[in-house]
């Protein structure tokens, strides 16, 4: 039974990585709801738009568009990602990506999404979503031997990641009534 389950174990592992190479790549994405009771909707926009406005570190404001009516927001960012040469040198590429926000009135959802490269830097308004570009990659020669695919989809994800828990920290830092933690403290000493 030991010599029956070890052979499925082993043919299993071998059949695996084959498997997973030939998947299409998964779009990166990362979406968030955030129940926040009694919080108001104005008061989370406000709080979003703040952190859009200044504290947002993966692209120039610019591209920040501002609903108060909707309380919604949405801001493109651009990060770098790095495949390597066929040597195994880093190389540098633009990736462009989009933080979109909502409020209501007990909470907010967030998303960060819509990934998508610059392939050629001489030409930055020409783009390729990121799993076309992967896409590309895994049918290039040099692929096996550098997993460029792979290693952009998990940069990506990484990505998506560091702006989210930018993001939520930025938002859970939210003092409460206007004042914070010693604050109540001296209040009630009065």
């Amino acid at each position: 039974m030991k010599k029956v389950l070890l052979s499925l174990l082993v043919v299993g592992s071998l059949v695996l990585p084959h498997v997973v190479r030939a998947q299409a790549p998964v779009p990166v994405n990362y979406t968030e709801q955030v129940v926040v009771e009694g919080a108001g909707r104005s008061s989370l926009y406000t709080r979003a738009l703040d952190w859009a406005e200044h504290k947002f570190t993966y692209a120039t404001t610019t591209a920040l568009v501002a609903d108060p009516a909707k309380s919604a927001i949405r801001v493109t960012g651009t990060g770098t990602l790095k495949p390597v040469d066929a040597r195994g040198q880093d190389q540098s590429l633009t990736v462009l990506f989009t933080f979109r926000f909502q409020a209501t009135d007990n909470g907010y959802s967030y998303q960060v999404s819509s990934f998508e490269v610059v392939p050629d830097p001489q030409a930055p308004s020409q783009k390729v979503p990121l799993e076309e570009y992967q896409a590309e990659l895994r049918a290039n020669r040099s692929n096996a031997k550098t997993f460029n695919d792979r290693r952009l989809g998990a940069q990506a994800t990484s990505l998506a990641s560091e702006a989210a828990m930018s993001f939520r920290s930025f938002m859970n830092s939210q003092p409460a009534n206007d004042h914070v933690g010693v604050a109540d403290e001296q209040l009630g000493a009065q």
